[in-house]
């Protein structure tokens, strides 16, 4: 009965979305159409997850910038802590390891680090027979360390040539007799990696250093994303890409440590191409100065969120300048997206608000045709939060990203489950948000992936119609992340050779544009 009962509600609402898909068009694609787009994530912005192979050259890469590690000293049995997160003395004195007991490694080169507290300071050791102290905003020679590694025990090493010790007063300090060995001794601790998890432009650069990581990502950039990939997609009918970038690239060709030039030039190369397609781009600001979520895809050195400071947000303001400036008049320019998924609890609304509208002005000095693209704050933000901004007078679009993931809500959710979700919750959502007097509704990002373990075939292709029948009627579109990705489900290209996602329905056959080579 229960089975009969969403079967009567999901036909109900697919009628419903047969009303209201066509309702809206979108100003500069062909025809009477919306954005029926593909992300090209982990192209001009790294995601170690999209292809891990790009770090499997790096020395020591499982010490990265922002990985994070506890020391516990072999003879005291005791964890190395910054009290209180930092501010004071360094002690050796803890029993279990928690949040004041791990650090978050800055690497300096493949055996050189400074070591962060929880609360962002710098331990600090200041020659021979120093205390550590962990009381540094910003890390110098005095906040560098080398870490010598003998399977999971190290040394640590200041800079004058001494080594950190645990005195049986269970303080830190810099003044070891001589060189120690890997026995059970004052200078040896045990060091445990917590996580290892961002794996973004700053590690990648910071990981190889300039020379090898300017070699790796020139080959990376020439090679992952090509003009047969617009062929593909004009193929089967996608009609426009959004391109994750760096605020880097309006410094390319050199622009400032670590970052590597080079992604300008790629983002030129793909304008050509989607115009020779016919396809339309949205240049998506993915990672702003500082760090708008603290995550990889930001670009944050160690996870940390920095972006909402004068300083970093006028930075923004300058690239959103050139990327408009430089692109306003080509013809396969669709719109700009301002900033990609900042964080609920780093990012203030009223901060935000000022950005995009500030944003927005800097867009309508080179066009006035062009869409801005303001994203939703991640974490649980209402997106009608945006709705009530009075951010800009036409053609303002709001990107939603809808995943059944990265919360314990889908975890347990059944392929059925899933598939209810999307045809009663997130048509809901994009009903109101269609009819509500703001921004178009963009589903900027989605993905024909969930929780379930044990999905068939034909599950995944029930689930991809779900989404492409709800996420149609979203006033400006959908795009799809990403192209590619090396795991399978997540990579469109995949799930379309593959026919566990369907387009057909949605897009028409695919016969009237095979001819266009």
């Amino acid at each position: 009965m229960e089975l009969v009962s969403s079967k009567w509600v999901c036909a109900f609402l697919l009628c419903f979305w047969l009303v209201f898909s066509g309702a809206y068009s979108v100003e500069g694609l062909r025809g009477n159409s919306k954005v029926k787009g593909v992300n090209l994530g982990g192209w001009l912005v790294v995601e170690g997850w999209i292809k891990p192979t790009l770090f499997d050259g790096i020395p020591n890469g499982d010490m990265l910038d922002g990985t994070e590690v506890q020391f516990k000293s072999v003879t005291l049995q005791k964890y190395m802590c910054a009290e209180n997160g930092g501010g004071v003395n360094v002690t050796v004195n803890r029993d279990v390891a928690s949040s004041w007991e791990t650090f978050k490694i800055w690497r300096v080169s493949e055996s050189t680090f400074q070591l962060r507290t929880s609360l962002g300071q710098f331990l600090t050791c200041d020659g021979e027979q120093c205390s550590v102290s962990a009381a540094a905003g910003l890390p110098s020679a005095s906040q560098t360390f080398f870490i010598e590694r003998n399977n999971g025990r190290v040394h640590i090493k200041v800079m004058s040539g001494a080594y950190l010790q645990a005195t049986v007063g269970n303080q830190l300090t810099g003044d070891y007799p001589g060189m120690p060995s890997w026995d059970d001794n004052a200078a040896t601790f045990e060091m445990t990696i917590v996580s290892n998890n961002l794996h973004g432009d700053f590690q990648l650069a910071n990981g190889y250093g300039h020379n090898e990581a300017k070699e790796v990502l020139k080959r990376h950039r020439n090679s992952f994303i090509t003009i047969d990939d617009f062929r593909f997609l004009y193929r089967h009918r996608i009609n426009t890409v959004r391109i994750p970038v760096g605020w880097w690239i309006a410094f390319d060709p050199n622009p400032p440590s670590p970052f590597i030039g080079g992604t300008l030039e790629a983002l030129d190369n793909a304008f050509s191409w989607a115009q020779s397609f016919n396809i339309k781009c949205i240049i998506d600001l993915h990672a702003a100065p500082g760090s708008q979520n603290g995550m990889e895809h930001s670009a944050s050195r160690d996870g940390s969120t920095g972006w909402p400071t004068p300083d970093n947000i006028s930075q923004t303001l300058d690239v959103i300048d050139f990327l408009a400036s430089r692109y306003a008049r080509h013809p396969a320019l669709l719109g700009i997206e301002l900033l990609n998924e900042p964080s609920v609890t780093m990012v203030p609304l009223d901060t935000l608000v000022s950005y995009y509208r500030q944003g927005y002005q800097i867009v309508r000095k080179y066009s006035q045709t062009a869409y801005v693209i303001i994203c939703q704050r991640i974490g649980n933000a209402d997106p009608l939060e945006l709705y009530q901004a009075n951010i800009g007078s036409h053609n303002i679009v709001l990107d939603l990203h809808f995943y059944n993931l990265f919360d314990t809500f889908f975890v347990n959710m059944s392929a059925a489950d899933n598939i209810l979700f999307i045809y009663k919750s997130r048509e809901a959502q994009l009903q109101a948000l269609n009819n509500a007097n703001g921004p178009l509704v963009f589903i900027g990002e989605w993905v024909n992936e969930w929780n379930v373990t044990s999905g068939s075939q034909s599950d995944y292709q029930d689930y991809g119609k779900a989404q492409l029948e709800v996420y149609d009627a979203a006033s400006f579109g959908w795009a799809y992340w990403t192209l590619k990705n090396d795991r399978k489900h997540w990579d469109f290209e995949w799930n379309m050779r593959n026919n566990y996602l369907q387009l057909a329905h949605i897009l028409g056959a695919e016969s009237e544009f095979s001819s266009h080579i």
